[in-house]
């Protein structure tokens, strides 16, 4: 097994997901869904914050022309400050059906939101894909998922990936330059023996790195689908990675510990991908 750092801290996360490299704060933040927290290691010191949400909230990601965050809670979309703390009203999830949350999101290079919800439950197809604009406007793309998860943008732009964890599909839309997206296919079908398909993000040479829940793993897949190599983790319920860091060189992975009992469940963890990651973008919200 490559070296695998634990990151040291006093908790766990019985979901940990969301996670995000900010190169201004030099901090890589993650959310604890089931526990209700958001995280923060600042890299300078290794030190780690963490702060209680009043829901589940999926992940956080920078805006562009504000500070803080745009958060994705159960009850819908919220702009997010840490220091001080404060939550604000963005967009509701008016459409979604009772016991819905979001789970996972990405922005685009024109700052729109890519963004997924899924039931608590995870157990009926009534999850659906979202894009927001700046102005706070949700278009729903589709229905139809049981765990809308990991999407990941092409560092040229012009591929969207998104997985249904449940089936075990990553689909594939082309991106265009003004949101819309092209018709959805499937990219890649998870094999028996590799888990379920959860976060992704993508290197700088377009290669698709997948979270293996239930695989114990993370994987690289270069453009056409073909599986390139693994990063074995000590643990199985793997949920997301990003790369980080001034290259982009160090990446970072989240897990579970909700329903397992295992050493390492529910660490954040820092590999060496062997490849540099894309710098996030910022809503512009």
């Amino acid at each position: 097994m490559p070296d695998v750092r634990i990151v040291a801290r006093d908790r766990v996360d019985a979901l940990g997901e969301g996670v995000l490299w900010s190169p201004t704060q030099d901090a890589v933040f993650w959310v604890d869904i089931l526990g209700r927290r958001v995280n923060r290691l600042s890299l300078a010191d290794d030190a780690v914050e963490s702060w209680a949400m009043p829901e589940m909230t999926g992940w956080v990601l920078e805006r562009a022309r504000m500070p803080g965050f745009i958060a994705g809670l159960a009850s819908g979309i919220r702009t997010l400050t840490l220091e001080p703390f404060a939550l604000a009203s963005f967009a509701d999830l008016s459409g979604e059906p009772d016991g819905n949350r979001m789970n996972d999101a990405i922005i685009d290079a024109g700052g729109r939101l890519w963004c997924g919800t899924m039931p608590v439950s995870c157990d009926r197809p009534t999850g659906s894909f979202y894009r927001v604009d700046a102005d706070a406007t949700m278009t729903r793309i589709e229905g139809g998922y049981t765990v809308a998860n990991g999407p990941a943008i092409s560092p040229d732009g012009r591929w969207l990936y998104h997985t249904d964890t449940v089936p075990g599909l990553v689909y594939r839309f082309a991106l265009q330059g003004d949101g819309r997206l092209g018709a959805r296919e499937i990219w890649l079908r998870f094999h028996d023996g590799w888990g379920r398909p959860d976060g992704m993000t993508c290197d700088a040479e377009g290669g698709v790195w997948i979270a293996h829940w239930g695989g114990a793993r993370v994987s690289r897949f270069t453009p056409d689908a073909t599986f390139d190599r693994s990063i074995a983790l000590p643990t199985s319920q793997i949920t997301n990675m990003a790369f980080g860091g001034p290259d982009l060189d160090r990446m970072f992975v989240t897990s579970a510990a909700d329903g397992v009992n295992e050493a390492h469940a529910g660490a954040l963890f820092e590999v060496d991908p062997g490849c540099r990651g894309v710098a996030p973008h910022r809503f512009a919200g």
